[in-house]
């Protein structure tokens, strides 16, 4: 019996693994072909809401998701691949092991950069995985059961890209439920001259008045120090006194991608064809944030579940299809939109690669939440049907919008 290995069961490793199965389904070689995921955790993340106030629905067990499509599924730490042997080195609970693979697609991921500043491991927090996100929760309320001290109620956000921006406009309604009342002070702290400076120039004026609005005060233009159990020192000389630091400062591809001779981007990331395929190693495709490809002609994938969902559902199927000898089918994007959340102000919406405001406020939220409460979910009805349905190699609609941008 030959042997699919998916690594990881993010966005892109759970539509691979579950494409993968539709199309093994359809060609009627259930009996000829095993796929096994191996994920450190026993969940699917839904990994872009770990930045939110409730975070009761963002992790899904797999067997929920991939027992119904006969898809076996193990938890394990990578540590090594090596893809002349075609073999996976595993740390398990039983131990350390090696698993043999005929095709791998590798969907490892991407991780949160952690620079060797200070103090950053020790006393700083992330919403990179649900586990960070939870200790970052179990913090905040601790925090509410406490006396107030100095800091208590100052939370500071490094990093004003995408995550850091989300997790400082959601943190006024975090520190609500946490029982934090009276003077909070939330900043945001980044090295650019403007905060969502990799979000594009029409999008900054609608962030701003959002931060604005919403207390949130800005740092621009420094950099971090030292990070310390009293607070955090920045390169302007100013200390602010904070029990809360929170790490976005940029993500990196998994480091397991170096383990390829192949080019990789300033991410870190495998270039791949318009087939999820590594160039020049034989059975190995990957998919989602380890992996960049050029779906329109002209711009590389993002590190999002925008372009993750629809790589792992491609290389899902292109993987059975090129074990078989079947044709393959290219993954091509025409379209591209970010939805940046903006806590209790609202919501960006923006389309194209040159980020036009097509939507903001209450308006762009009611998108936001459908992308991250319905659109990105798998079914949940354990209908291999649906799962089947769901993971078909096609490129879904952009998502809608209402109403008029409010300025």
């Amino acid at each position: 019996m030959a042997r699919i290995v998916v690594l990881g069961a993010g966005f892109a490793g759970l539509w691979a693994a579950i494409g993968a199965a539709r199309k093994r389904d359809e060609i009627g070689a259930v009996s000829d072909i095993e796929i096994c995921v191996i994920d450190r955790n026993p969940y699917h993340n839904i990994r872009v809401r770990n930045y939110e106030v409730d975070l009761r629905e963002v992790a899904i067990p797999l067997p929920k998701l991939l027992d119904p499509v006969g898809v076996r599924h193990e938890i394990g730490e990578v540590e090594a691949i090596d893809p002349a042997w075609r073999e996976i080195s595993l740390v398990t609970s039983s131990g350390e092991q090696t698993l043999a693979y005929d095709r791998l697609v590798l969907a490892l991921g991407s991780e949160v950069m952690r620079p060797d500043i200070p103090g950053l491991a020790e006393h700083a927090f992330d919403v990179d995985t649900y586990v960070a996100a939870l200790r970052l929760e179990d913090h905040l309320a601790s925090l509410g059961r406490s006396a107030p001290a100095p800091g208590r109620s100052t939370v500071v956000v490094v990093g004003a890209g995408f995550t850091g921006i989300e997790v400082a406009a959601e943190m006024p309604d975090r520190l609500a439920r946490a029982g934090i009342a009276g003077s909070r002070r939330i900043i945001l702290v980044d090295p650019n001259p403007a905060v969502g400076a990799t979000i594009g120039a029409p999008a900054r004026p609608v962030i701003e008045t959002a931060l604005a609005a919403l207390d949130v005060e800005t740092r621009l233009g420094v950099r971090v120090v030292s990070v310390e159990a009293a607070g955090i020192r920045l390169s302007s000389g100013e200390f602010i006194p904070a029990q809360t630091v929170i790490w976005c400062a940029g993500m990196r591809a998994s480091p397991l991608a170096a383990r390829f001779p192949d080019a990789r981007d300033r991410l870190g990331r495998l270039l791949v064809d318009s087939f999820m395929r590594v160039a020049d190693v034989g059975g190995v495709f990957a998919a989602g944030d380890v992996a960049s490809s050029v779906v329109d002609g002209l711009h590389p994938t993002v590190m999002s579940c925008q372009f993750a969902r629809p790589m792992g559902r491609f290389a899902g199927h292109n993987v059975v299809a090129d074990l078989a000898g079947l044709p393959m089918l290219p993954l091509r994007i025409d379209w591209y939109v970010t939805v940046l959340d903006l806590g209790g102000w609202g919501a960006l919406y923006t389309e194209g690669w040159d980020r036009e405001v097509k939507a903001t406020g209450q308006a762009a939220k009611a998108t936001k939440n459908i992308i991250n409460r319905k659109r990105i979910y798998p079914p949940l009805t354990g209908s291999k049907d649906e799962l089947f349905a769901a993971a078909a190699p096609t490129v879904q609609a952009p998502p809608p919008t209402y109403g008029a941008p409010r300025r």
